[in-house]
């Protein structure tokens, strides 16, 4: 998918609103048409009160997006009269689904990770009833799609998985996402999530590309200034304890790229609690 092709733009918007050709509701012949199309093709449909047609072939069994979520998708687009006009990705895109057409945004949610399906959408949900680039006016948008992971959770996961049996680790997976590695427990106190402690680190990917080199004799912070990784996973150690963090970027730095770290990255920390202070 194409930020240009599929992205809402504003301005283009805008630019429709301020047109003196008057606009046309195609919503009575879109429904029609969409109708008609789930008869033809026998598809098990449900409709919102927006519109939209949505199919379930598989709800999927992972995470399911809201509507701001940053999702991996692998979809086709096409017409009821099975044109393509956008044969997408069979490996699949990220985006968020703030910069899509409204009928990504209500219908993708409606399937969780691993989960595939039909989108069939009225114009109003799409394009509207201006032509956009090749999309006519008017026109109901059919897409396939099947969403691969939401907020990278998925992908983020078989990363970790794999890093794990290559490198023999024992981890324990907690139901945030989160893994952590003991390799020593300690023996002293053991913090809360608000705790000022002391930690010595080294932060890298799973290719073991170090991105911060830390500190071998430690740094004082309030475990509520960092990362949930961190947040969370820092009390599993007593004073003394040492171990891994295996965090996925929801509980790292999201989406976006924060300085050296790409969005959507795996952060590995090595990590020996010091002291709670």
């Amino acid at each position: 998918m194409k930020y240009s092709f599929l992205a809402i733009i504003t301005v283009f918007f805008m630019s429709c609103s301020n047109d003196s050709e008057k606009l046309i509701d195609y919503s009575a012949q879109n429904e029609a048409e969409i109708q008609a199309y789930i008869a033809e093709n026998d598809l098990d449909a449900q409709r919102t009160s927006s519109g939209l047609y949505y199919v379930i072939n598989e709800e999927g069994t992972g995470k399911r997006p809201t509507a701001t979520s940053v999702i991996t998708v692998s979809y086709k687009g096409y017409y009821t009269d099975k044109t393509v006009f956008d044969p997408g990705s069979t490996t699949g895109v990220t985006f968020n689904l703030q910069q899509v057409i409204k009928g990504w945004i209500e219908g993708i949610p409606f399937f969780k990770e691993g989960g595939n399906g039909i989108l069939l959408i009225p114009a109003h949900l799409a394009y509207g009833s201006k032509d956009y680039q090749k999309v006519p006016g008017g026109s109901v948008l059919i897409f396939e799609i099947k969403l691969l992971a939401v907020e990278f959770s998925a992908t983020n996961d078989a990363q970790i998985v794999k890093y794990i049996s290559d490198n023999q680790l024992n981890a324990t997976k907690t139901e945030s996402g989160l893994y952590y590695v003991i390799d020593e427990a300690g023996t002293g106190k053991q913090p809360t999530s608000t705790s000022n402690v002391t930690v010595a680190y080294k932060g890298y990917f799973t290719n073991k590309t170090v991105f911060d080199p830390g500190s071998t004799t430690g740094i004082s912070l309030n475990l509520q200034q960092v990362i949930k990784g961190w947040t969370e996973g820092i009390p599993y150690f007593k004073e003394g304890g040492s171990g891994k963090l295996l965090i996925p970027a929801t509980l790292g730095y999201g989406s976006y790229n924060n300085n050296s770290i790409p969005g959507g990255s795996v952060l590995i920390f090595d990590v020996k609690l010091i002291l709670v202070n």
